[in-house]
């Protein structure tokens, strides 16, 4: 049993640590090493008075209307390990092992809720709003991985961000705080981190706590402190110095190297767990320029490339690096559940398997092509720098196909 909760890490760079008043957020999603990841977008929505929405686990009641999103999601479940919605809100999530075991009982993943809040807030604070009324609603519980010999459990944390500020939100159970972050550089991974500074927090918080016996009201309420298992809240975050010594120029590619790092433990690949997927996200605080959304689709962004996608109307969806539906089929959705796993390997991720037995059997080949990956990845990222710093408005026209072409071109390089 995996009882330690996955690796993931999850930045956030404001100005004066940014550059050019942009808003940088990242994160690397450590999930089980064989776990596919895909990339969905899900058009602005209308829904029928008295709908219902069929998540992971359970049903809850659908909203009049759902914003556009493009997520990156293990491809068995209905939620997301990280996305970003129309509005230029990005979220991700950390499960986290707290004193109180998180419930087997099915309930919402931290995963949906990643989703729910992209899908219902139009502003970091209202997705943080959004997700909090839905576990106090709900619950959090069920299995966080595609696993039909035993259940993984684990509490959620969050990273929300918009163009002028973020949240970090930490729950165990329906109980939970928040702190708010609008500059410097924040780092938030698979263990608890808000201590003392609570902007926000569940009602009955404090309340529970004494009556739990972990907290007598005479010291500083320390959140970590209070819900941590023994000493398990120690400053994790070993990308955070490599993105302070940027020193005011934290960039999609700075975030890039950062999440690409081995050696910091940020890009994780070990016996159970892999970076599975990656995204990186620029913001920029002036509302009249687009973001752009970085997503790889791939596992090992060490060994993967950050295509760019911008939200416009009728966006030309990808389905090379979407997973095949199995429908009512899909043994996630029987119960019980995962009796089988079928192939959930999109397009892309085939390409990539391929391409990692190359650099793995044939140095020489294999660098040459990462050399030409990262090539065509700097070309995406050149051609974004030129939108976020041109005068003229954005032609929609001109990104319609960006994410499509990005990974129709990577897909032609390893043919």
């Amino acid at each position: 049993r995996m009882a330690a909760a996955p690796p993931s890490y999850c930045f956030v760079a404001f100005p004066p640590c940014s550059k050019d008043g942009l808003v940088v957020f990242g994160k690397n999603s450590a999930r089980p090493r064989d776990e596919v990841q895909e990339v969905v977008y899900f058009a602005a929505a209308a829904h029928d008075p008295g709908s219902k929405v069929e998540c992971t686990y359970i049903e809850i009641e659908q909203v009049p209307k759902t914003h556009a999103v493009v997520l990156s999601r293990p491809s068995w479940l209905w939620g997301a390990e990280m996305g970003a919605n129309e509005h230029g809100v990005c979220v991700a999530n950390e499960a986290v092992v707290t004193r109180e075991p998180a419930s087997e009982s099915e309930a919402l993943l931290g995963m949906d809720l990643v989703r729910l809040g992209l899908e219902r807030g139009a502003t970091a604070k209202e997705a943080l709003d959004i997700i909090v009324a839905l576990l106090e609603e709900h619950g959090q519980g069920g299995n966080y991985y595609e696993d039909g010999n035993s259940c993984h459990t684990f509490q959620s944390a969050f990273l929300i961000v918009d163009r002028s500020e973020a949240w970090i939100l930490e729950t165990s159970g329906k109980y939970w705080a928040a702190e708010k972050i609008t500059e410097g550089v924040k780092c938030i991974c698979n263990q608890l981190s808000l201590t003392t500074k609570i902007d926000a927090e569940h009602p009955e918080l404090r309340n529970y706590v004494r009556s739990q016996g972990w907290w007598n009201g005479d010291s500083d309420f320390n959140f970590s402190e209070v819900f941590s298992l023994a000493d398990d809240h120690l400053a994790c975050c070993s990308g955070k110095e490599s993105l302070e010594k940027q020193g005011g120029d934290v960039s999609a590619q700075a975030m890039i190297d950062v999440l690409r790092d081995k050696d910091s433990g940020v890009c994780v690949d070990s016996e159970s767990f892999l970076t599975t997927a990656s995204i990186v996200s620029v913001l920029p605080q002036d509302p009249s320029f687009p973001c752009v959304h970085y997503f790889t689709g791939t596992p090992d962004p060490s060994r993967s490339i950050f295509k760019p996608f911008i939200f416009v109307d009728d966006v030309k969806l990808v389905p090379k690096v979407q997973s095949p539906s199995f429908g009512n089929d899909d043994p996630a959705k029987k119960i019980p559940r995962f009796q089988e796993k079928p192939d959930r390997r999109h397009e892309l991720y085939k390409a990539h398997e391929w391409a990692r037995s190359l650099l793995e059997n044939d140095q020489d080949k294999g660098q040459k092509l990462m050399r030409i990956m990262l090539d065509l990845e700097k070309q995406g990222l050149e051609a974004m720098e030129d939108i976020l710093t041109r005068t003229e408005v954005l032609d929609p026209a001109e990104v319609v196909d960006l994410f499509y072409d990005c990974v129709d071109t990577e897909l032609k390089f390893f043919k």
